[in-house]
């Protein structure tokens, strides 16, 4: 009589190559950052805004690096939480996938509010849990399709944002003035808005949650990885300054839709409606991802059985994690008929911060046999990281923590319950 065999958690292809790596990193990343949390940033930077797509960029490229050296030595779904796990101990990596699950959960609710608000903003809600209906269906199918999918958002995006800094920079009513530090310069505010941000650049984590997917991981997430962040923050500094020329640091925090706002006041009002399609097939690209990632940590935390062993099983036919796939659909659904859109992306940052604070610590303990980065890399990193997640507005911090400790006290009753069943 033959073993039986193990079908709970058989491991994923390897699919990917460098292009499609880089691509599902851009729809996550381009979109969120442009559409969603430019003008939230806006309004807490003013004159400074620049200032705070700056410090984001760093401490984004800081993680990127950290996260880069260490997917390729664990090419493993998962991505910080494996790695803290196996350069920390197993409670950091519990802790880094708890802060990005629900943090992520949070972006996945704030892009569906997004597709809804510009699709049909008198139904944004329904037409939220629609989006997020949809594009699980997308991802049950299988990570290829997901890809091509990708690819295509990525192009029309893309073509879009290319317009919308053309026809700013080229009208009448650019000012370069408008980017001038003014009094309203401050810290605090500077902060804030880099923490918004770097909600828009945290992209690049779905290329190491995807470590399992990717053909040759070894070669393909350290390239993969910092060329999807350099061309993010090409496009974002690009639109900012565009964006800012037209309508100044104020008009932009008081705009509702500032990319559609911008063209208007450029005098090229027949664009608008073509932004705000845009804005929505963005915002449906970022979502794609979002569920992608975290339903990979999802898998990887129940492979540990840090979350119900039932959600490691994988489809035979579809080679993905489809029970993992379909619960976050389900929580996310339920989260964006309930949450707004500015809540979300503040307890999403505070999340994900923390996540990348447990990816820097990890990539510190790296040698340099192992191809360890600059120790400034992950230093600047986990400072910039714990610094931008407890300047974020409190709101964002009180809950974010709450979630946390939340979290921190299912472990300890977990671990508690399999000694005494030890013991």
């Amino acid at each position: 009589m033959g073993q039986p065999s193990e079908t709970a958690s058989p491991q994923l292809q390897r699919r990917l190559g460098v292009t499609d790596a880089v691509l599902i990193g851009l729809g996550s990343m381009i979109g969120a950052g442009i559409f969603a949390a430019l003008a939230p940033a806006a309004r807490t930077a003013g004159s400074g805004l620049l200032a705070g797509l700056a410090v984001a960029a760093v401490v984004a490229y800081c993680n990127a690096t950290s996260s880069a050296r260490l997917a390729a030595r664990y090419p493993a779904s998962g991505g910080t939480y494996v790695y803290g796990r196996e350069r920390l101990g197993d409670f950091w990596g519990y802790l880094a996938g708890w802060a990005f699950v629900i943090g992520k959960t949070a972006s996945c609710a704030a892009m569906a509010l997004t597709v809804g608000s510009y699709v049909w903003p008198a139904q944004a809600h329904t037409v939220a849990v629609a989006a997020v209906v949809a594009l699980t269906a997308v991802n049950y199918a299988g990570i290829q399709k997901s890809a091509w999918f990708t690819r295509a958002v990525v192009a029309v995006v893309l073509a879009v944002l290319a317009a919308v800094v053309v026809a700013s920079l080229t009208s009448s009513a650019t000012d370069t003035s408008r980017l001038d530090i003014g009094s309203d310069f401050g810290v605090t505010g500077v902060l804030q808005a880099a923490g918004l941000l770097f909600f828009a650049f945290a992209g690049y984590a779905r290329i190491a949650t995807l470590g399992e997917e990717v053909r040759d991981p070894a070669r393909t997430i350290p390239r993969a990885i910092p060329l999807a962040l350099a061309l993010t923050l090409v496009v974002y500094a690009a639109v900012a300054v565009a964006v800012l020329t037209v309508l100044g640091p104020h008009g932009l925090a008081a705009a509702e839709a500032p990319l559609s706002e911008a063209v208007r006041a450029a005098g090229v009002d027949w664009l608008a409606p073509v932004v705000r399609g845009g804005a929505a097939v963005a915002a449906l690209g970022s979502l794609l991802a979002l569920i992608l990632g975290v339903s990979r940590t999802t898998l990887a935390m129940a492979r540990d059985r840090h979350l119900p062993h039932v959600l490691a099983h994988v489809h035979p036919r579809f080679q993905v994690p489809h029970r993992a796939e379909l619960l976050v659909g389900a929580v996310v659904a339920v989260l964006t008929a309930i949450t707004d859109l500015r809540g979300a992306i503040g307890f999403s940052s505070f999340g994900v911060l923390v996540y990348y604070a447990v990816a820097n610590a990890s990539a510190w303990t790296l040698t340099r046999d192992e191809n360890r980065p600059p120790r400034i890399v992950p230093a600047v990193g986990l400072a910039g990281c714990l610094l931008l997640a407890f300047t974020l507005p409190a709101a964002s911090v009180s809950w974010g923590t709450a979630v946390l400790v939340l979290g921190i006290a299912a472990y300890g009753i977990r671990r508690a319950v399999t000694a005494r069943r030890t013991s």
